[in-house]
């Protein structure tokens, strides 16, 4: 055997075992959501097809030809009994793609599809694409909402890093076949976290955003928004109300997002977003819930003090460290709902949980009262609540 068919053979061997590894949920002490011991995606999970050129004669030693940095940011859908992810690929020249991962499960066993998705670009090219929310709408489509970045026309002469960001819109009805629609128009400045809302609001289309002054500063942008559209061929979203606004010391004081679209309960939907504030580390992303009403997806009606999940331990490191990011999650039809969160933008994890966990602990956690004596007074409430219940 020859230096190309023992790295070929052996890589194959690893490969397939990080493949079918399965994956082990942890014991939860919040008893809120489960953790899994492994992460889901990593770059080392792409296809050996994709990495490496297998002709011997041009590639005699089987080295990697295309090589990847990332796998993280995932959109999530069920779709023909299995869970999907549509991963934010990034390879090692800094481009981000998308591509889709399947499970049997939703758990272990992610394997990518043949090829990377091929998102159609629009008149005016896209430099960078990522961070894909899904949305299967009424409407019979299922929406794929993204941001697309190109450079900032307007950069005075040698800066080669300002950016304009857009919300990219394009749909499908099998995960395969894409049309591109034109980018949204709104006029609250540049977006980057833009979600569809999975049904009609008042027969229009209803879009979660985040107006910013800047590619990466939020500015005067005040928080989540909402906006409706009469089309997605067009889609124009002419005013934007605040949702949820960012607020001083919180984990969302510096910026927030929605995540994936929100899940319908008969209590009301149910909101995952992303918080960020600045700290001696840098800038600190983690994730926070919320509900709104049945009948009006634009009105809080709970809303839990802090964050509900942070990056802990190995997820703390990576190419943007101390992030946890979500744009996606999947409700099963017995309840069960997959959370998929990538770490410090380098990799893929999920946890689970129910849609009765996530409810009661939108309604019965208590909400931040904005300073440090509030919080000390509700924490001796509960003290009080459980002296008759504690055993001594």
């Amino acid at each position: 055997m020859n230096l190309f068919e023992e790295r070929q053979e052996a890589i194959r061997k690893e490969h397939e075992a990080l493949l079918s590894r399965k994956n082990k949920m942890l014991f939860s002490t919040n008893g809120i959501f489960s953790r899994y011991e492994y992460p889901i995606l990593t770059r080392d999970h792409y296809p050996m097809e994709w990495r490496f050129d297998f002709n011997p004669e041009t590639n005699p030693r089987f080295m990697e030809r295309i090589s990847f940095n990332a796998a993280f940011n995932a959109g999530a859908i069920k779709w023909k009994g299995k869970y999907l992810l549509a991963v934010r690929g990034e390879g090692n020249d800094r481009k981000s793609f998308f591509a889709i991962a399947e499970s049997p499960n939703g758990v272990d066993n992610f394997r990518f599809w043949e090829r990377p998705l091929t998102m159609p670009e629009t008149e005016n090219p896209d430099t960078n694409v990522y961070d894909l929310r899904l949305t299967a709408h009424e409407d019979g489509y299922i929406y794929g909402v993204f941001c697309t970045e190109r450079k900032d026309p307007e950069a005075p002469g040698g800066d080669t890093s300002s950016a304009v960001a857009a919300a990219g819109i394009a749909r499908t009805k099998d995960l395969v076949d894409w049309e591109r629609l034109p980018d949204l128009i709104t006029y609250g400045g540049q977006q980057r976290n833009v979600v569809l809302h999975p049904e009609f609001i008042h027969g229009k289309y209803g879009f979660y955003t985040r107006p910013q002054d800047g590619f990466i500063d939020t500015g005067s942008g005040g928080g989540i928004a909402f906006g409706v559209s009469d089309s997605m061929v067009n889609a124009e979203v002419k005013e934007e109300k605040i949702l949820d606004a960012k607020t001083y010391h919180t984990i969302y004081e510096l910026k927030n997002g929605q995540g994936p679209a929100p899940i319908r309960t008969e209590q009301g939907w149910l909101n995952l977003a992303h918080g960020v504030r600045n700290c001696a580390a840098g800038l600190r992303y983690t994730l926070y819930m919320f509900m709104t009403a049945a009948e009006d997806p634009t009105r809080i009606i709970h809303k839990p003090a802090g964050l509900f999940m942070g990056p802990l331990g190995e997820e703390r490191v990576g190419d943007v460290s101390n992030v946890l990011f979500t744009n996606g999650w999947i409700a099963d039809e017995d309840g069960k709902v997959f959370i998929y969160y990538a770490s410090s933008d380098t990799r893929m994890h999920v946890a689970t949980s129910t849609i009765d966990q996530l409810v009661d602990y939108c309604m019965h956690t208590p909400e931040d009262r904005l300073r440090s004596a509030a919080s000390v007074q509700q924490i001796n409430r509960l003290i009080d609540q459980n002296k008759d219940y504690i055993k001594s």
